[in-house]
C-alpha cells in the first residue's frame, strides 16, 4: 500500500475497488489508500471546473496528482492522464 501524505485531508477508506475511466472506459483496481487519493483528485478537479478554484485547492489538486505519478504511474496513465 502507498500511504497517504500529511497533508491529505480527504475520506480514507478501508477498502480497494474497480476504477472506470469517466472518458474513455479504461479501468484499474486501486487499492484503499489510492482509491481515497483518485476521489479527492476527482472532488477538487470538479469544484475547480464550476469556478470554486482556489489557492489550497489547486496547490492540493497538483499534490494529489503528483502522489499518483510517484505511486501508481500505470493508474494515473488510465485514469487520470
Amino acid at each position: 500500500m502507498s500511504k497517504l501524505p500529511k497533508w491529505f485531508n480527504g475520506e480514507v477508506y478501508t477498502e480497494g475497488a474497480e476504477v472506470t475511466n469517466r472518458f474513455g472506459g479504461d479501468s484499474c483496481y486501486l487499492n484503499a489508500e489510492e482509491l481515497s487519493m483518485y476521489d479527492f483528485v476527482i472532488g477538487a478537479s470538479n469544484m475547480c471546473e464550476i469556478g470554486m478554484h482556489h489557492d489550497k485547492l489547486v496547490t492540493d489538486l497538483r499534490k494529489g496528482l503528483n502522489w499518483f505519478r510517484k505511486y501508481n504511474a500505470k493508474a494515473y496513465m488510465i485514469l487520470l492522464d
